[in-house]
């Protein structure tokens, strides 16, 4: 192991020994500059060592994560060799019922931690992938897939037995059938070898020979063997039912399916190359099937999910199996998005049984949709049902659901005490814009709170639940490693120090939290940023956080930390900042999420005018002189907002914005929108390009041209509707070796150099 070596401080100074003044160069180096976030917490078996990802904010952008490990205590903090590190506890791991050894895939090989002695060792190691190992009732077998089967291997011995016989292609009799089709026309070739056999002995008996042969080895492996059907993959085996059973889910891949084509023109090999992206929104997806496979015959039935859901296609999502491995759990989902059940599986009968059912007429979603466990003979869920996400506790023999928490707040994380007797939760109920760590007891109702600091806490428990580590931050303060006792209000020790030395020196903002009247009555939260110059009649910019169902309105580390670098700047040079959450952000439960079912660009567009309307009626910005930017979905509303309410706003800056939704991927528009081919309504009403007829103001975008979700195309698309349009007050930005995600500072820097050029020249 190396110790730590903390690293000079160097930072820039006025010749008053102030920090010079802040610019975008220095912020667009990300992380080099804010800090690296450390991620992945685990612990080491005796809860002494907490170990976690993270690199200095020296290393180069490009550079692979570390491994470092720390006392319970906060000292002795190391940097483990990249050998050390493939031998530390692992994020994610299966454990044995005693909580004494878990086991888990690396490198595409499966590998055993140890608790006690707190190292791993590689169990299985071959030229294929093994995935998804888990611990057999008794803890002295695991099993795993390999391919399209799932072995069972024995830690005494190392044994191995293979229980499914899953195939690809045809059946031998369809195989066969095949062959005669393909001989039909060579009658004279089946008739030399039926006559070698009557002329010539040794040619018969070898024949027979062969198929006695054939015979005994069927009677010695009666078990058939399952041919998935074509297109078909198992993506996940369980062994269950006293191992009599295979609970197997296949996915069925779409046929004729037409893939995008994202051309990269900057490569080593001088030549542009193609990069194959996701298909189009509408086009047909994947479908998920369950089957029940016997061990002993091979026999495999495809569950009958039994919902009669009106002509729905389902797809089983998810599966959750009991400690016992006596009975299944799983989730269904109509591909329609508006129904989600939670079923029993009968194994022998291979039927499925509904146990609780939730409808949206918007669709599915919020916090939890996929969460779905054993307690004892209970299922445990959540569920936005109440309006808001929520556990709930239901018996698997059928029964009334119990609500286990209730309120106008969010459970945003939830998981069980090793001894299964406790939830952990992560909540919002202290504050929509904090998240706090709880203990919940199931059968009193009674809750325990752990942190009171203000901001986000996202905690990993040891072994023996008496600590805590977490990564915390603050509005102003970057995400840093903390341990301390799990005790409510103990005080924990910070472990890490991500940012440079120049990014500590300086004073940020705390940004104002205010609630801002909507034209229907509804406060929409908003993150105010005051500029110390500012005065009445000043400029003003709204930023819009992207994905839509996203929040940025809180009081920890903005994951959009270069722009509230970039909001400084703006403050500094006398502009008034916005950042609302608009409706379909998160964190507000079903009815804020929804709230753009089928019109994006409508309710969450009206907030941000409701927000330019409250900063000059109440902030006192010149109405004439605010403008607005965001990326992705941000871009796709700045483009809404300079196209669909021309007056608001004089200037903006779309980055890597959808600009016609019917080209975007299928698992989020369809969600909201539903398909274009059924609700063209919905896409012509939602999509910048049909209007963009109504552009005044000033209009910058920038794309990433190697973009694989939202394509650079988007951008193409509409540079050429302005074209056609006789536009002239628009610009088009190219980055030729950008993601939709910008790595290279370089992108950074020109990108929000051509923004700030943007509200100077237009704002001012």
């Amino acid at each position: 192991m190396r110790r730590l070596i903390a690293l000079p401080l160097v930072m820039t100074l006025t010749a008053g020994g102030q920090p010079a003044p802040l610019q975008i160069e220095t912020i667009m180096q990300g992380p080099r500059y804010a800090g690296y976030a450390p991620e992945k917490l685990r612990w080491s078996g005796d809860g002494k060592r907490l170990y976690f990802n993270w690199k200095r904010h020296t290393d180069a952008i490009h550079a692979p994560v570390d491994t470092y490990v720390v006392d319970r205590d906060g000292g002795n903090l190391l940097k483990l060799s990249e050998a050390e590190a493939r031998l530390s506890p692992p994020e994610r791991c299966q454990a044995d019922t005693e909580r004494k050894r878990c086991v888990y895939e690396q490198e595409g090989d499966i590998w055993l931690y140890d608790y006690t002695v707190d190292r791993g060792r590689r169990l299985v190691a071959t030229r294929e992938a093994e995935q998804e190992p888990e611990f057999l009732p008794g803890g002295q077998e695991i099993s795993y897939q390999r391919g399209q089967n799932l072995y069972v291997q024995s830690l005494a011995d190392g044994s191995v037995e293979q229980v499914t016989d899953n195939r690809t292609g045809k059946p031998p009799a369809e195989e066969e059938e095949t062959k005669k089709d393909a001989k039909k026309t060579q009658t004279s070739q089946e008739y030399l070898k039926e006559e070698e056999k009557l002329l010539l002995g040794v040619v018969k008996e070898r024949a027979e020979r062969k198929e006695a042969e054939r015979a005994r080895e069927k009677r010695r492996n009666a078990r058939k063997p399952f041919y998935l059907p074509a297109r078909h993959t198992a993506i996940e085996q369980r062994l269950v039912g006293n191992r009599k059973y295979v609970v197997a889910l296949l996915r069925e891949a779409p046929e004729g399916v037409k893939k995008t084509v994202v051309p990269n023109y900057v490569s080593e090999s001088g030549y542009t190359e193609e990069l194959t992206a996701r298909n189009k929104v509408g086009d047909l997806q994947a479908r998920t099937k369950l089957y029940v496979i016997n061990t002993e015959t091979g026999e495999a039935r495809e569950v009958d999910l039994g919902l009669g859901a009106g002509g729905k296609a389902v797809a089983v999502t998810r599966l959750a199996v009991s400690e016992d491995r006596e009975r299944v759990a799983f989730l269904a989902r109509s591909t329609d998005n508006k129904d989600l059940w939670r079923m029993a599986l009968d194994l022998v009968a291979a039927k499925g049984r509904v146990l609780t059912q939730d409808h949206d007429e918007a669709w599915i979603g919020g916090p939890g949709t996929q969460q779905i466990g054993f307690l004892g003979d209970q299922i445990f869920y959540q569920s936005e049902v109440s309006g808001y996400s929520h556990l709930y506790l239901q018996p698997f023999a059928g029964g009334t659901a119990k609500a286990l928490t209730s309120g106008n707040w969010e459970v945003t994380g939830v998981e069980l005490s090793w001894d299964r007797k406790r939830f952990y939760l992560t909540t919002s109920e202290a504050s929509p814009y904090e998240r706090h760590f709880y203990s919940l007891d199931p059968a009193t109702g009674a809750k325990e709170r752990y942190t009171t600091a203000a901001g986000k806490h996202e905690v990993t428990l040891s072994p023996d639940e008496k600590y805590l580590g977490e990564i915390y931050s603050y509005a102003n303060k970057p995400e840093e490693v903390y341990v301390g006792e799990k005790q409510a209000g103990a005080k924990a020790v910070q472990v890490t120090s991500s940012p440079s030395p120049e990014f500590l020196a300086r004073k940020w903002v705390d940004p104002a939290i205010v609630e801002i009247p909507a034209r229907d009555g509804k406060k929409v939260p908003g993150r105010l940023y005051k500029a110390a110059n500012g005065r009445r009649g000043g400029p003003a910019v709204i930023f819009v956080h992207g994905a839509g169902y996203l929040q940025n309105v809180h009081r920890w580390w903005s994951s959009y930390f270069r722009e509230y670098m970039f909001h400084h700047i703006l403050m500094a040079n006398g502009y008034t900042v916005l950042d609302i959450d608009y409706r379909a952000s998160a964190g507000y439960g079903r009815d804020w999420r929804t709230g753009v079912y089928r019109h994006m660009g409508g309710k969450d567009l009206e907030d941000q005018l409701d927000a330019a309307k409250w900063l000059v009626t109440v902030q006192g910005v010149n109405a004439r002189k605010i403008g607005i930017y965001g990326g992705s979905y941000g871009g796709f509303i700045t483009l809404m907002a300079l196209f669909t309410s021309p007056d608001t706003f004089a200037a903006g800056a779309a980055l890597r914005p959808v600009t016609d939704w019917a080209h975007y991927n299928h698992p989020y528009t369809a969600n909201i929108l539903n398909e274009p081919q059924r609700d063209g309504e919905a896409y012509r009403k939602s999509s910048p390009i049909y209007h963009a007829a109504g552009l005044k103001g000033a209009l910058l975008i920038c794309h990433g041209m190697v973009d694989v979700n939202v394509h650079y195309q988007d951008s193409v698309r509409l540079a050429q509707k302005l074209i056609e349009l006789g536009k002239e007050n628009w610009e088009l930005a190219s980055y030729p070796v950008e993601d939709h995600g910008f790595v290279e500072p370089s992108s950074w820097t020109d990108e929000y150099r051509r923004i700030f050029k943007l509200f100077e020249k237009n704002l001012k």
